[in-house]
């Protein structure tokens, strides 16, 4: 497994691999090696646990023994992650409620990436994904809510930098957290347990900062 990488303010790392169990460990070793060495502001055990699933994917579903490559590059405030491979077929956001884990590599870059993707190359394929430099858990939350507002709201919506009055902020947010409450006892949960348990994600978050 060897790399290469390019100075100044774009840094890219290259590590070619295997696609065999025994590589996987190796490589997710590997970029975050690089990514201490790079001395990124970004969260080593994420960055890691998406390194690991974009390989084993590879493993899984174009197989074993064949030849892929990893590519780590840092781009203004974003840490992208790719690999590449020669298999042309597409992947696809498996349903959650499939017996296997077929989709769990999907459905973890959809939570954890800022943003992720798949392109066709001129040999197979490349799946990549995102992760925000400096970014805390609470300031990922904030964005999610503002971003979610923005949409509850229509054009008319609260952006992160508060366009509305703090009044009409506080609406929003108290109707939007009653919709979802709506929702939930709809589907046969119970809402003050749901809401327990938001204020226990909450309060151990805010007490870790």
């Amino acid at each position: 497994m060897s790399g290469c990488e390019a100075g100044g303010p774009g840094l890219r790392c290259v590590l070619p691999f295997e696609a065999a169990p025994s590589e996987v460990g190796l490589l997710r070793r590997a970029a975050t090696h690089q990514l201490d060495r790079w001395a990124m502001p970004v969260d080593a055990d994420e960055a890691a646990l998406l390194v690991t699933e974009l390989a084993t994917n590879v493993v899984k579903h174009v197989g074993e023994g064949v030849s892929a490559a990893l590519i780590l590059e840092w781009k203004g405030r974003r840490l992208r992650i790719e690999v590449h491979d020669k298999s042309h077929v597409m992947p696809e956001l498996a349903s959650l409620s499939c017996d296997e884990e077929c989709g769990r590599g999907l459905h973890l870059l959809a939570t954890l990436a800022a943003d992720w993707g798949a392109a066709r190359t001129v040999v197979g394929k490349s799946v990549w994904c995102e992760l925000e430099l400096g970014a805390t858990q609470a300031c990922r939350r904030l964005v999610r809510a503002a971003e979610v507002l923005e949409s509850y709201r229509g054009n008319g919506g609260v952006g992160l930098l508060g366009a509305v009055r703090g009044a009409e902020l506080e609406a929003s947010a108290i109707e939007l957290i009653a919709d979802l409450l709506y929702w939930t006892a709809a589907r046969g949960h119970d809402p003050d347990d749901i809401l327990d348990q938001a204020q226990m994600h909450y309060e151990a978050e805010a007490g870790a900062v």
